[in-house]
């Protein structure tokens, strides 16, 4: 299968099961997470056109499920009366090593609405992510981020997957204690 090439015929049997971890892992509600990777697959197909192929396909599909994920959150604080918050990065650069979600297509956003919103939380994540230690950013941007499989990441950063998984739970936690401070408060 060439990376360049969607083949959506196959992504239920291939990644469902790995989309459904993935909303589990930052949702917690089952009924939910199978609605967040059905709409993945729809948003998927009717984003197809826009698949540049700068991606591999499952590396797509989790771009949009992020983003499915930040706008259930939204949509619930929304609700709590909190602002709205979309996640894109680096809105205007077409350089490689983008944030990944920006390769992927969202028919529900309407960037036009938060382009200042999106550019300023883009730069508090880049702030929190250079606030971490050097090979905690460095794990993190390759495995989350750049979406490289789990091996590559262990073999380039000369880690064990056990190793890779706690600096990345790591991140994570600070990132978010650090986001909590610069941007939703």
């Amino acid at each position: 299968m060439s990376d360049n090439i969607l083949q959506p015929d196959h992504w239920v049997d291939r990644y469902a099961d790995y989309l459904y971890n993935y909303a589990m892992a930052r949702i917690s509600d089952a009924e939910l997470a199978k609605d967040l990777v059905q709409e993945t697959f729809i948003a998927g197909l009717q984003s197809a056109a826009q698949f540049k192929g700068n991606a591999a396909e499952r590396t797509w599909l989790v771009a949009i499920l992020k983003r499915k994920v930040i706008d259930q959150y939204r949509r619930a604080n929304s609700r709590k009366g909190k602002a709205e918050v979309r996640m894109g990065f680096l809105p205007h650069s077409e350089e490689s090593g983008d944030w990944l979600e920006q390769m992927a297509a969202d028919p529900d956003s309407s960037p036009e609405h938060d382009a200042l919103e999106n550019e300023e939380l883009g730069m508090a994540i880049q702030r929190c992510l250079a606030a971490l230690p050097e090979r905690q950013a460095r794990v993190f941007t390759l495995k989350t981020i750049q979406g490289m499989e789990t091996e590559d990441v262990c073999k380039e950063m000369g880690i064990n997957s056990s190793n890779l998984w706690v600096m990345i739970h790591r991140a994570r936690t600070a990132l978010m204690a650090c986001l909590n401070q610069v941007w939703f408060n």
